[in-house]
């Protein structure tokens, strides 16, 4: 068999299929690089645009200004004030170890500091600043300042802290500001909230009005090179500063109700009795705002959590207390209604017995009718006359003044307490109404339980004659209040009684106004802490009773309604009442108020701005001790 011959023909024709194969994939890869690049060029044209300008400029989120809180006169509560603070920017900081060295001499950093630092520090992206340190004193930020050469990524530069002209009178009413936590973060996915520098509201109305108050974040625009180095700073957005939202409060009487309660432990609020605006709103003690909006020390946490007169606690939103003998005019409206003669005489012979127990009370009262009864606080004509009306009408009246209901203001976590009745007492405890409990009830005993607020709602709508509701902002609307659905002429009866108990023979006789032509009425209350056994235990201040005061002035012409709450006071009479009593003087006369109140600071070691800084040397104090120890 003759063998084939490879000739130059069958060269030629495998290398032209070699050569078609290589060319076609050629072709197609040529082809699909090309259709890459266009779909990149074209298609993708915008969204590798905005990468690579992404990548040489970058947005520096500016915060903007919070909106001030104002009282009803337009004078600041809570504004912004100018400091000074110091930044970092990772990518521009040449010498980490030693630039971090210098700033700990030269603000004096804490451990604690350097750590969060070099931790944030790792985390940082980009351009995005690290806080060093905020409300840094002049002289240090001068000398921040004057080292940069040395320290290229330090950013000195002045900006905006809350700041809270009247300290702890102000603290539960607006609250403080902080620096926005992960479980914030996590709600929101604003990288606002992680800007250096930027706080939002932590407690009160700063937190509840946090959306008017934050205000539209600007920005800063700059180009940087590929390494990360500034080059120019481009066009800013300018930031939108937050709402300025106005008050129904008087800051000058919320500053001076919340000196003139010393060092006592409790609540004052004050209300237009017409129009339901709220001028004072005051829980004491309390903490300085300031310090917490600046960020407060575990020492100083710590100090202030275990005060036994809690200054943490809002006493006037989430305080709750038994009414006492406050109850009393609403309970002699209730008997009224219900068809009592307010000349019915009851003879109290210093106490009554219901069932197997003797009720005692105060004193011996003698003949009581309704007038004299409540002028003089006397138990047992309540007691008497509860076992003779309907509990769940009388309750239903007392309610319907105040005690127990629940108010729409933005004020968090309020508890409005209880107003029992028998239908309530069915439904929580399984048992009827017995005798004890309407004795309880009609002295504000037992199951009574009501907040400050609702301590001034009563007075304010005996006075008034109307359902007024308490008002914060001015920006609510302002709804006409109904008339009460009550007998004008029981209304009357009653005011008249309140106004004995300070102008005539009444148990706050010597909490007389010392105005001319002005007089107010009221009532006193002493609420028990412990059973009876337990009472008198004075050395003790937890043992002690509390006082409460409720009143409304002029008498005659009702302007202003006042509820007071001094926990463990002791006597309503003797705590409470005088508090009031020098409050509604700075109402109608601020000069003799003023007067009274300087004269008790002397004795009290200064004003309240003053102890507060002593109280605060202190807490710095003990901070150093724990440091250093």
């Amino acid at each position: 068999m003759k063998a084939s011959r490879f000739t130059a023909a069958h060269q030629s024709m495998t290398f032209s299929r070699r050569m078609m194969l290589v060319g076609g994939a050629q072709f197609a890869f040529g082809g699909a690089l090309v259709a890459r690049l266009g779909y990149l060029s074209v298609a993708q044209n915008q969204h590798y645009k905005l990468l690579s300008e992404s990548n040489r400029v970058q947005l520096i989120i500016v915060p903007p200004r919070r909106g001030w809180i104002v009282d009803r006169n337009g004078k600041p509560i809570a504004i912004n004030r100018s400091d000074f603070r110091v930044d970092l920017i990772p990518e521009q900081v040449e010498r980490p170890t030693e630039t971090l060295r210098t700033l700990t001499q030269a603000l004096q950093l804490t451990p604690d500091d350097v750590d969060r630092i070099i931790k944030e520090m790792r985390a940082s992206r980009g351009y995005q600043p690290v806080q060093v340190a905020e409300s840094v004193p002049y002289d240090q930020y001068a000398a921040i300042t004057v080292r940069l050469p040395e320290m290229p990524g330090v950013v000195p530069q002045r900006g905006f802290s809350r700041f809270y002209p009247a300290g702890p009178a102000v603290a539960h009413l607006v609250g403080f500001v902080g620096a926005a936590s992960a479980k914030d973060y996590e709600k929101e996915k604003n990288p606002l909230l992680i800007t250096p520098g930027f706080k939002i509201g932590k407690e009160g109305l700063e937190k509840v009005l946090e959306p008017r108050l934050r205000g539209v974040p600007g920005g800063q625009r700059v180009e940087l090179t590929a390494r990360g180095k500034l080059v120019r700073e481009l066009e800013p957005k300018p930031d939108r500063s937050g709402q300025t939202v106005q008050l129904t409060i008087d800051a000058a009487l919320q500053e001076y109700a919340a000196r003139r309660m010393g060092d006592q432990s409790g609540a004052l609020v004050a209300m237009d009795v017409m129009s339901g605006d709220m001028l004072a709103y005051v829980s004491m003690p309390a903490f300085d705002p300031n310090s917490f909006s600046q960020g407060i020390g575990r020492t100083e946490w710590r100090m202030l959590s275990e005060d036994d007169h809690i200054p943490l606690l809002n006493k006037v939103a989430q305080g709750l207390y038994p009414s006492g003998s406050t109850i009393k005019p609403a309970m002699a409206l209730a008997f009224l209604q219900q068809g009592i003669d307010p000349a019915r005489r009851v003879n109290c012979p210093g106490g009554i017995r219901i069932g197997n127990r003797y009720f005692r009370c105060d004193a011996v009262h003698g003949s009581m009718d309704m007038h004299s009864a409540v002028e003089r606080s006397c138990n047992t004509y309540f007691w008497a006359t509860g076992l003779i009306t309907d509990p769940e009408k009388t309750t239903e009246m007392v309610h319907y003044l105040g005690y127990g209901e629940k108010f729409d203001l933005p004020i968090p976590s309020q508890r409005f307490g209880t107003m029992p009745s028998p239908k309530w007492l069915e439904e929580k405890y399984k048992r009827k109404w017995q005798g004890y409990d309407s004795a309880n009830t009609s002295i504000g005993q037992g199951y009574v339980l009501i907040n400050p607020m609702q301590l001034a709602v009563m007075p304010a709508r005996l006075a008034s004659g109307k359902l007024v509701k308490p008002r914060l902002l001015m920006a609510d609307p302002r709804q006409p209040a109904p008339d009460l659905d009550v007998d004008p002429a029981h209304l009357e009866i009653v005011r008249k009684a309140m106004s004995a108990v300070v102008n005539e023979h009444g148990t706050a006789v010597g909490s007389k106004l010392p105005l001319e032509n002005i007089l107010m009425a009221g009532k006193t209350g002493t609420a028990q802490v412990f059973k009876l056994g337990a009472r008198g235990h004075q050395s003790n201040w937890a043992l002690r009773d509390h006082a409460l005061f409720v009143s409304f002035a002029p008498a005659d012409a009702p302007r202003y309604a006042i509820g007071c709450i001094i926990e463990h006071g002791g006597f309503g009479a003797s705590a409470a009442a005088p508090i009031v009593r020098d409050c509604m003087t700075f109402l109608f006369d601020p000069q003799k108020g003023m007067e009274t109140l300087t004269a008790l600071e002397q004795q009290w070691g200064g004003t309240l701005l003053e102890r507060t800084a002593r109280r605060q040397a202190q807490f710095e104090a003990a901070s150093k001790a724990s440091l250093s120890a």
